[in-house]
């Protein structure tokens, strides 16, 4: 790991709550697909848990640029990103994390919830830009249609690569899109729609209490344990 600064070139809404920020290092950051890094706005107090947190990478490896997504709340956090100005020069810590893609992966699946998104983004758009023979199946969560950040990206890259299926459920209203499925990711729905369970890796992203859910249904339907990969996203 180690710090550079990095200066704000362009935000970029992708929900009402949602929004990306990208930065221009001062020099490249060498990540995999998959980490996370540290945002440092208080580089006087290192241990301010308010105003330095983890960040997963929302683009791939290889941009001159670095990408990081975000639900904007009431945080301290989520206003200090808000009042971000083009230009505005910051501090990070790069990179972090063994929850990863390697180019040997033949066939995965992400179970994924709102704002755990991020990394998988950073995966798929890896996979697509080298064009990696991989089979990748979304499973995506989120309340509502409104509150599905990067489809237009997810379905684009699913109309250029046979290999990529996504599939959106919502959890809180009936979808007007005849593609998203109303309910939650649960074994039925993994059961109805995966046929190699066993070959698959499993990618689970997101708050602790969503990645504990995610990994009892990847043992419901009898998937493997060694091939269940989580990363927790803690005080997000």
């Amino acid at each position: 790991m180690e710090e550079v600064r990095a200066k704000l070139i362009q935000r970029i809404k992708r929900t009402s709550s949602v929004e990306s920020f990208r930065f221009l290092p001062e020099k490249k950051i060498d990540f995999i697909a998959g980490q996370f890094l540290q945002v440092i706005f208080d580089e006087n107090n290192r241990n301010n848990k308010e105003l330095n947190k983890y960040l997963s990478f929302s683009s791939s490896p290889g941009h001159d640029y670095f990408e990081v997504t975000k639900r904007i709340s009431e945080s301290a956090f989520s206003a200090k990103l808000e009042s971000l100005k083009t230009g505005d020069d910051f501090l990070f810590k790069a990179s972090m994390g063994a929850c990863v893609f390697k180019d040997e992966y033949k066939k995965i699946a992400f179970l994924i919830g709102g704002i755990g998104i991020t990394p998988v983004i950073s995966i798929i758009e890896y996979i697509t830009g080298n064009k990696i023979n991989t089979d990748v199946m979304l499973f995506y969560s989120n309340r509502n249609e409104e509150d599905i950040a990067f489809k237009t990206e997810l379905d684009k890259w699913r109309e250029n690569n046979l290999n990529i299926k996504v599939f959106y459920t919502v959890t809180d209203c009936q979808p007007v899109n005849k593609e998203c499925i109303f309910g939650r990711i649960d074994k039925d729905l993994l059961l109805n729609k995966i046929p190699d369970i066993k070959e698959r890796l499993f990618f689970i992203f997101g708050p602790p209490k969503m990645v504990e859910a995610m990994e009892n249904i990847c043992v419901e339907v009898s998937s493997i344990k060694e091939n269940i990969k989580t990363e927790s996203f803690i005080g997000y």
